[in-house]
């Protein structure tokens, strides 16, 4: 099995406001909680969740399609969260949706049954925050029909 240790590092620049540092060379992004805690100045913690999800499962269905020669026609996802508060009345992000939409249209597409069928189990942060909040994946192709 091969192991990756990814780190970043957040360095808190005001009340709820932190600078996060990935890697050197990349660029930072701020993230801040939204009112009343914070001022909104950069994506929540929620945000970044489900942008790391939502990015996840884009690339793994893109190099899924790309196996196969597949050109997907460009990827845009939309990925909603659901925040509300558990038995224990604390607030947790309880659902998560993805929605993969392809410009290429399904009959341009190869293998694309085997594709969809495996895609979501490569996806390294996914699978991993699935097993901790239900997590619904469809995909759309270019014409707007549902995949899956």
């Amino acid at each position: 099995m091969s192991e990756q240790s990814p780190s970043v590092t957040l360095h808190q620049t005001h009340e709820y406001q932190f600078d996060i540092a990935f890697a050197p060379g990349m660029a930072h992004v701020t993230s801040d909680e939204g009112p009343p805690l914070g001022s909104a100045q950069g994506p929540s913690p929620a945000h970044l969740l489900l942008s790391a999800v939502g990015s996840c499962m884009s690339s793994s269905l893109y190099f899924a399609l790309r196996k196969f020669k597949n050109d997907p026609g460009g990827i845009t996802t939309t990925v909603q969260g659901r925040i509300g508060r558990n038995e224990a009345g604390r607030l947790r992000v309880l659902q998560i949706e993805v929605q993969i939409r392809c410009g290429a249209r399904a009959e341009q597409l190869q293998h694309l049954e085997r594709v969809l069928g495996q895609f979501e189990d490569f996806c390294t942060v996914g699978a991993s925050v699935r097993a901790a909040i239900p997590t619904d994946v469809s995909v759309f192709d270019g014409s707007g029909a549902k995949l899956k």
